[in-house]
């Protein structure tokens, strides 16, 4: 929200003939992320394997809390399909 009211208080006249700010801010804050992604970040595939082995997991313990649930319902009496 800062950004916006920030980049809303900008008068025009000001920035010459590129009236672009919202793009041109755009444009800044996606170099900012990448730059900051390739100084801390993993290689993408490295990133990809683990997370998709992160995901894989969470599955798993939520197929086994979605069975326990099942088994607590039924055990006071609902079904759950």
């Amino acid at each position: 929200m800062i950004l916006i009211n920030n980049t809303n208080n900008i008068k025009m006249e000001d920035v010459g003939t590129d009236h672009d700010i919202l793009g041109r801010t755009y444009e800044y804050c996606i170099a900012q992320f990448a730059a900051y992604e390739g100084v801390k970040g993993e290689p993408f595939e490295d990133k990809m394997k683990r997370l998709t082995s992160e995901l894989s997991e969470m599955f798993a313990q939520s197929n086994t809390l979605q069975e326990e649930i099942k088994k607590n319902l039924a055990s006071i009496g609902f079904e759950v399909g």
